[in-house]
């Protein structure tokens, strides 16, 4: 062995890692086998320690720890997730935005909403839902720079990703944000009404100081049986329900159909946005009819 040292995991593919070290990047590392027995799986963002060989091969030892993970996309360290929804073609889908920003919401991670493809259909409502429960919201077109020099701030000093449902520009906006990626672009499928995909895998590129990553689209996200995420958590994981949660007439309450209910009588009442509250109401749905019993 060569030795020793430090450094992220930028991309995963086919049981291969590569990172980048203090010394450069190492292309080629597989993981140590004991991964495969302690059921963990080296994530893209993982600060790891690995052993590197005489011919700059590498074998990935020790993960170090980590202050958030990700399942979709899989992730870990992130700082800032944009979540990418287009105006239309692919329509949006707020429970897919909401259960993406609730899984951020409960792993530390800054969750900012971006509106593409502003020029074909408005997005004011739809930013005015996430700035109205605490998110930063952006409307975004190719035609207008309107928002992307804020945008390109946020992008500085942190590790980020872009994420959302498939076809909804994710790329194409990263190029525009950050023209040396360089990233491949697809076309929205007129016969399925969604997009191809066109990013493969998950991988983190250098950018102004920080890491930015580009996800594989998705059309369909389902609710997993994370430990992070559970009927407790969830009301934790919408932010602006917190002024109503300790007002409710009962400790344990469920949001749902109880009397007394301060969060369901503040969405009642328009003090919270109607879909947020409807995707809370769904998600909790969705829990209870696929792992049954709700976990406390």
């Amino acid at each position: 062995m060569a030795g020793e040292v430090r450094g992220r995991i930028l991309r995963s593919l086919g049981g291969f890692y590569t990172l980048c070290t203090e010394n450069g990047s190492i292309p080629e590392c597989r993981a140590c086998g004991r991964f495969r027995v302690q059921r963990v799986t080296p994530l893209v963002g993982d600060m790891a320690l690995v052993c590197v060989d005489a011919d700059g091969t590498g074998l990935v030892t020790e993960l170090l720890p980590r202050k958030n993970a990700l399942r979709r996309p899989p992730l870990a360290n992130l700082d800032r997730l944009f979540i990418v929804c287009s105006a239309m073609e692919p329509a949006p889908n707020l429970r897919l935005l909401d259960l993406l920003a609730a899984s951020a919401e409960i792993a530390g991670i800054d969750a900012v909403f971006l509106f593409t493809k502003s020029d074909l259909a408005d997005c004011a409502p739809l930013v005015d839902i996430y700035t109205s429960a605490g998110f930063r919201a952006f409307a975004l077109s190719p035609q207008r720079e309107a928002g992307i020099a804020e945008v390109r701030a946020l992008l500085r000093g942190c590790v980020s990703a872009f994420c959302g449902n498939t076809g909804v520009g994710k790329s194409t906006l990263l190029n525009r944000l950050l023209p040396e990626l360089q990233l491949a672009t697809g076309e929205i499928s007129q016969k399925l009404g969604r997009g191809r995909h066109t990013t493969r895998h998950v991988e983190l590129f250098p950018v102004a100081d920080g890491w930015v990553a580009d996800t594989p689209g998705f059309s369909a996200l389902e609710l997993e049986n994370d430990a992070a995420l559970t009927d407790r958590t969830l009301p934790l994981a919408f932010r602006e329900f917190a002024p109503f949660l300790d007002a409710c007439a009962f400790p344990d309450c469920a949001h749902m159909k109880e009397s007394g209910c301060a969060v369901r009588a503040a969405a009642e009442a328009g003090r919270l946005p109607k879909s947020r509250y409807e995707s809370y109401a769904a998600l909790r749905g969705q829990w209870r009819r696929q792992y049954g019993k709700p976990r406390r």
